[in-house]
């Protein structure tokens, strides 16, 4: 795979991470497919995560992008006391890498710090992504996001934002 490609997937995930933490919401749903499907599996155990969101639990699963702006109505009517107030995020997206390229969909990886200040307390979250991309006309945009998050306990709210 080409470097040019790594370099266009690279500045995509940067770019995703940098409108979660200057809260655009409306800028980072455009770079996600209407088709699209966004998950965070639970672990079922010590080393395996579920794998059906339809009839496992789930930290977070949405089916398509209708689910991603429903949450962000949410986050920003007020209507959501778990996102009131908003926390100040930084995501720092690493190690980005190329999978295979099938049936149109590239693959991609990547892990991920996101340390988040609420209450005056800061927590960090930190993972690994796992993302289907297409071309979309010129660019790419996400059709599946899969957020693995390897913290062993969740000391607050985990959200849209926070991972």
């Amino acid at each position: 795979m080409s470097n040019s490609l790594l370099e266009n997937v690279s500045a995509l995930l940067y770019e995703e991470a940098a409108l979660l933490d200057e809260q655009r919401w409306h800028d980072w749903l455009a770079l996600f497919a209407e088709d699209c499907t966004y998950w965070m599996p639970a672990w079922d155990s010590e080393h395996e995560m579920t794998s059906d969101p339809a009839n496992e639990i789930s930290l977070i699963y949405y089916s398509n992008r209708n689910g991603l702006e429903d949450r962000i109505w949410r986050i920003e009517s007020g209507m959501s006391s778990a996102s009131t107030p908003l926390p100040r995020t930084s995501h720092v997206v690493t190690n980005i890498r190329l999978g295979d390229e099938s049936g149109g969909l590239i693959s991609a990886y990547a892990n991920f710090i996101v340390n988040s200040y609420r209450h005056e307390i800061t927590d960090t979250f930190y993972g690994r992504y796992e993302y289907g991309l297409r071309a979309d006309g010129d660019k790419l945009i996400i059709a599946s996001k899969k957020i693995i998050l390897l913290n062993d306990v969740i000391p607050a709210v985990v959200d849209i934002y926070s991972i």
